[in-house]
């Protein structure tokens, strides 16, 4: 099933109209949510994985993330991606928003969620491994290259929130 995603504009708000993701011929002025968690234990270390070599930007760093598929609110899109990819299941009361970032065509949501000791499983067609590391370990692939495309970007502009919600 090829998947649908609800189209938004700049402000986050329904346009009325999906796109379908393979369809190259993206409408201007339009977006579509892209949503990522990081997952942190009580010792601070943080949920990251490694995408499968198949995937664009194969065998780099991120946080669990994905598209939000059409009817799927932020949060319910952010729980779902993070329990496909690592087998991690939260509550979305749960997730606490990091921020919003405006990309070419997505608007991206990341969210913080506090977990005990959750067994990862981690799904081989989406991630190659996953690891708890400590959050300077993701600052650190960031700085070298080594985090998938978008996120240098995303944690330039999200970082100090990040950090700031962690710490608390």
């Amino acid at each position: 099933m090829r998947e649908l995603w609800d189209l938004i504009d700049e402000t986050g708000r329904p346009l009325g109209r999906t796109h379908r993701r393979d369809d190259p011929d993206f409408p201007d002025g339009s977006f579509h949510l892209v949503v990522s968690v990081c997952a942190v234990r009580r010792d601070g270390r943080v949920l990251t994985s490694r995408r499968a070599a198949v995937k664009d930007w194969p065998l780099s760093w991120e946080f669990p993330a994905g598209s939000a598929l059409a009817g799927e609110t932020s949060r319910q899109a952010a729980v779902r991606e993070l329990s496909e990819e690592t087998g991690v299941v939260v509550d979305p009361a749960a997730l606490e928003p990091v921020g919003r970032v405006r990309e070419e065509r997505a608007l991206f949501d990341l969210y913080v969620v506090r977990v005990d000791d959750p067994a990862v499983v981690p799904d081989p067609a989406e991630v190659s491994e996953a690891e708890w590391a400590p959050v300077d370990t993701v600052f650190a692939r960031t700085a070298a290259g080594e985090m998938a495309g978008p996120w240098a970007r995303r944690l330039a502009e999200l970082g100090d929130a990040l950090r700031a919600l962690l710490a608390s």
